[in-house]
């Protein structure tokens, strides 16, 4: 399938009875490939309890051997979680699973940790024993076969070590990788933060892309990934794909969402196939029936079948004007990956779960954003020169809640034309 821009322009426009007959012609065409077994990528979020009730509604048969993957990352809203597990019990039977973090397969040592050995290894004149020719660490493991007895029984005392079968939890991800800020187009690297810190250090690769450098110099300073995003959501759901040998996957996506979407959209259609290693005998089937639809057009089928939602959905809050904001997307309550907009999801939270907020924050969060805005205001005077930490926090507006009001007069951080990609709905 391949339109353009202004096909599908055209047809996001269309009534709500033309896109129900769509997206119904698409879940017949997904069915009608599947070998193995059908499952939908259930997030409890309001599109994909839509598209969950148009299979129901449209192809009973097939709903009942469908497999809902609900993804529970371990840092979703609760009112989500609640909702989701009602749902299960409701419609979901004995077909309805969660797909959590996965563990870790071996003994690691924390983030903090490793900085140590790797600047004990510089002190000792033996750091060119893990690094690659090039100046790059050759692996996070060879770094840590490094640690001398003396910092491993220090670490054991001090609980610097993730014990074998550690969940892979948002928490750890933070410590191995860094702070989900900003979007996917400007944080692209997923590598241990050991391991950009040895690049930073030690790599003997030149570049004189301006944009790239200064890249490099705010990596030097903030801790910062989006890895947390495929550790969470994408290699839990996966795994449990390849346990119920699923070859065909629904997904509740928009086009209207992002315009990585709609390119997508565009180039793929509403079926496409891609490759899993535990299908053999033929592709791995993606299916987006919900691609031309809007939020208006979901909310529109919501009233109108009276579908369920999550509570999360009517929260929010009223602004100085008496203008009252709803939570628009459920998703991780700890990413700031959409920082660089209003009524991002931090700025939401803070509103409505105030001490979900505080605890990110006060874990990290909000000095990784401070040590952000700090490098981008090249050297311009702030609250951020003034107060600590913790009394910022306190401070209205909250100082936090967004980053793009600040110097950022340039393309430098999130591309020429990206826009927020949410993995939420």
């Amino acid at each position: 399938m391949f339109i353009s821009y202004l096909d599908l322009e055209k047809e996001q426009k269309r009534d709500l009875n033309y896109k129900i007959t769509t997206a119904i012609d698409a879940i017949a065409s997904a069915f009608a490939v599947c070998r193995h077994q059908p499952a939908i990528a259930f997030s409890g979020g309001k599109d994909s309890t839509v598209l969950w009730h148009l299979i129901r509604t449209h192809f009973p048969e097939e709903s009942r051997r469908l497999n809902i993957i609900y993804g529970n990352t371990g840092v979703e809203y609760p009112e989500c979680v609640k909702f989701s597990r009602k749902l299960a019990s409701e419609w979901g039977g004995d077909n309805f699973y969660e797909a959590t973090p996965l563990r870790t397969e071996s003994e690691g040592l924390k983030y903090s940790a490793q900085q140590e050995i790797l600047w004990y290894l510089v002190k000792e004149g033996r750091i060119n024993e893990i690094l690659k020719d090039d100046g790059k660490l050759k692996t996070t493991q060879t770094l840590e076969k490094a640690c001398p007895n003396h910092l491993r029984e220090r670490f054991e005392r001090e609980n610097k070590i993730w014990k074998v079968g550690t969940r892979k939890n948002y928490w750890w991800c933070v410590d191995q990788y860094g702070w989900p800020l900003l979007g996917k187009a400007f944080s692209k690297l997923k590598a241990h933060r050991i391991n950009i810190d040895c690049f930073l250090q030690f790599s003997k690769s030149g570049s004189e892309d301006q944009k790239l450098l200064t890249y490099y110099q705010l990596l030097r300073q903030v801790k910062i990934s989006q890895a947390c995003c495929d550790i969470l959501k994408k290699e839990p759901s996966e795994s449990l794909q390849e346990e119920l040998d699923i070859d065909v996957i629904f997904k509740g996506l928009m086009a209207s969402e992002s315009r990585s979407r709609q390119t997508n959209f565009i180039s793929r259609g509403y079926l496409f196939e891609s490759k899993r290693p535990h299908i053999k005998d033929g592709p791995f089937c993606h299916c987006n029936p919900l691609s031309i639809w809007t939020d208006d057009d979901i909310w529109e089928y919501i009233k109108r079948f009276n579908v369920p939602y999550a509570s999360l959905y009517d929260m929010g809050w009223t602004d100085k004007s008496g203008k009252y904001h709803k939570i628009k997307r459920n998703g991780c309550i700890g990413c700031g990956t959409d920082l660089l907009y209003s009524n991002n999801h931090m700025a939401m939270l803070r509103r409505t779960h105030p001490e979900l907020w505080m605890m990110f924050m006060t874990k990290g969060m909000a000095a990784e954003i401070q040590k952000l805005q700090v490098f981008k205001r090249n050297g311009q005077l702030s609250l951020l020169d003034v107060y600590d930490t913790d009394t910022l926090l306190d401070i209205r507006p909250c100082i936090f809640d967004r980053v793009d009001r600040l110097v950022w007069d340039d393309d430098t951080w999130t591309g020429e034309n990206d826009e927020f990609d949410p993995e939420i709905d």
